[in-house]
């Protein structure tokens, strides 16, 4: 049982904003669940969140027990770039799923981590589980960050929330823009009748993608790089689709196979390849690249060679 007693001329305020204010160390959402299990207690009574506090009034409180995950630990190899007692990095394979599901089995990056990181994993949600801040498509590769406490986690999620980190991403396009950059500036939506789909359009959530031209394959194709400024769902997959480049391989997007290619890509050709961040605890940058994977230079020698030849 914790205790905080407001002091003297605090204004009134909810229960839940002084708690968190007086305590950091905890998030909100365990406090929020101390709240909901009537763990927070005013003169001997439990209170609710929105129960309004002022100075001089006393909280009593403790935290619920953390749950030990149902799912079970699977040792399976991770490309680590970077790791500490804070946080690791890695870059992930393809064809990898982050977090567990319906369809899903038990070789999911989730179920990688619990077996890397055991006895050191966030407990943020009240179930022991890795403190997977971003995702990363199946089939996308690269760099992704996993928090191993709470205050790295929060203060990780506040960079992705903030957009105060850089990401960017290598694609293999179909067809080669005119242009050598540009900025695409479109909001993002579900998908009016595939709901598995996203789509450019009115009445979504705005989506800022800025790219370059780094490599040209004939007319064949293109390598861009692209930085993404906010965080909606296959954003640069559907930006580039709306720009009348669809990545290679995605054909969810419209790619689709091209006779003049030796080589079909067997998945999405995008690679989160560069993460920069700030240290959630030693306040250091990190700059975090990844290595293309293999069979993402396997396919970009095919259309150099391919150029040549024509």
């Amino acid at each position: 049982m914790q205790t905080h007693t407001l002091p003297e001329g605090t204004r009134a305020l909810r229960a839940d904003k002084a708690l968190a204010q007086a305590f950091p160390e905890h998030s909100r959402t365990a406090l929020q669940r101390a709240f909901d299990a009537g763990l927070v207690r005013l003169r001997g009574a439990p209170i609710t969140r929105d129960h309004l506090v002022a100075g001089g009034d006393t909280l009593e409180f403790s935290l619920p027990e953390t749950r030990a995950t149902e799912l079970k630990a699977v040792d399976l190899p991770l490309e680590v770039l970077f790791e500490d007692a804070h946080l690791l990095a890695l870059n992930k394979a393809a064809g990898m799923v982050v977090h567990p599901g319906v369809a899903t089995g038990e070789d999911t990056l989730v179920h990688a981590l619990l077996a890397h990181c055991a006895g050191s994993l966030s407990g943020i949600g009240g179930v022991e589980r890795p403190g997977i801040v971003h995702r990363l498509d199946k089939e996308t590769t690269g760099v992704i960050v996993v928090a191993k406490h709470d205050q790295a986690h929060r203060a990780l999620a506040d960079q992705f929330a903030t957009r105060t980190l850089k990401k960017e991403y290598v694609a293999l396009v179909a067809g080669v823009p005119p242009l050598l950059s540009g900025t695409i500036d479109r909001a993002i939506a579900r998908h009016p009748t595939h709901r598995h789909r996203m789509t450019v359009g009115e009445g979504g959530k705005p989506a800022r993608t800025s790219w370059e031209r780094v490599e040209v394959f004939g007319q064949v194709a293109a390598m861009l790089r692209c930085q993404i400024f906010t965080g909606r769902t296959h954003q640069i997959r559907v930006h580039l689709k709306s720009m009348g480049h669809p990545i290679l391989g995605d054909g969810l997007y419209g790619w689709k196979p091209d006779p003049r290619m030796d080589r079909q890509p067997a998945r999405v050709m995008l690679h989160a390849e560069h993460l920069v961040l700030t240290h959630p605890v030693t306040g250091r940058e990190l700059d975090l690249r990844a290595p293309l994977p293999e069979d993402f230079q396997a396919v970009m020698a095919d259309l150099r060679a391919a150029a040549r030849a024509r």
